[in-house]
């Protein structure tokens, strides 16, 4: 398969607690199988395997603001860079928040 890599890892933090993160998951991998075990998610999003482990941190806090601090790693394998960015936009997509 041409563009095949082995593994692929993206490191990240969230503005969301685990349980939104929960909550998110099956629809942002386009309700992709998946098998969650304690904070770790395998998702077997077409040949791509991407094992999703997160981990929630100490708050973020502004002033007297307060915002949630997931930190999410992504390992990718098992497919092409392509199948790994596409994953990512829809996710990213998906989990967006605010915006305008």
């Amino acid at each position: 398969m041409t563009g095949h890599i082995d593994q692929f890892n993206i490191d990240r933090e969230m503005g969301c607690t685990r349980e939104d993160f929960l909550r998110w998951l099956p629809g942002a991998t386009r309700h992709a199988p998946i098998r969650i075990a304690e904070d770790k998610a395998i998702v077997q999003a077409g040949e791509a395997t991407v094992e999703i482990s997160f981990t929630q941190a100490p708050p973020r806090r502004i002033a007297l603001a307060s915002m949630p601090v997931l930190r999410v790693s992504f390992r990718f394998s098992g497919a092409g860079a392509s199948a790994y960015r596409e994953f990512m936009a829809y996710f990213d997509l998906y989990t967006k928040r605010g915006g305008g």
